[in-house]
């Protein structure tokens, strides 16, 4: 296993803080997946700080949460029972969403804006992939609304999709920009 240097671990712990930030700054109770900057948040990560800090930030913003602090965006804000929570595959969704952006990114010194932007969208795809199914089955198995395919994609992905669009491309400019600033790259 490999060490994590003084600069991962505040990395890591900046990030979890900024997850914490986006998270709080719009407690939107209208629907049952709240308007967040959280997504933003998430691709800035695996965008800056690689498939591996990028997704351990993600986690331990989670943890955080999971433990009772408050960080999340919709009642209770925390706490162990939050994983029965409909939006909580979201959550998984943003930490496998980190990954894969990072991963994408890898080699990224010479990366332009336009991979930068469609690795964005792979993680967009990815929270996607886990979230829907998770709040499919809360509300049908857990809560017992009799909710269809397509009301789970009015809920979860229809409403979201555009602004989720918007923030990878701000997140693909601003992640390709710092990146090379904090590095180096001319």
């Amino acid at each position: 296993m490999s060490n994590y240097s003084a600069r991962d671990i505040t990395m890591t712990a900046v990030f979890a803080a900024l997850a914490v930030v986006a998270a709080m700054l719009v407690r939107y109770g209208g629907s049952i997946v709240p308007f967040s900057l959280l997504p933003f948040v998430v691709m800035l990560a695996g965008g800056l700080l690689g498939a591996r800090l990028g997704s351990l930030s993600i986690i331990v913003y989670i943890l955080l949460g999971l433990v009772g602090i408050p960080v999340f965006a919709t009642p209770p804000f925390g706490g162990p029972a939050y994983v029965l929570k409909p939006t909580f595959g979201l959550l998984l969704g943003f930490v496998v969403s980190a990954y894969v952006i990072g991963a994408l990114l890898k080699n990224r010194e010479e990366s332009g804006f336009t991979r930068y932007f469609l690795s964005m969208v792979a993680g967009i795809v990815v929270y996607y992939l886990i979230g829907l199914p998770y709040i499919y089955v809360i509300l049908n198995f857990y809560l017992g609304q009799a909710v269809s395919v397509v009301k789970v994609l009015y809920i979860g992905f229809v409403p979201f999709i555009v602004l989720d669009l918007v923030k990878a491309a701000a997140a693909a400019v601003m992640a390709r920009a710092l990146y090379r600033r904090l590095n180096g790259v001319i």
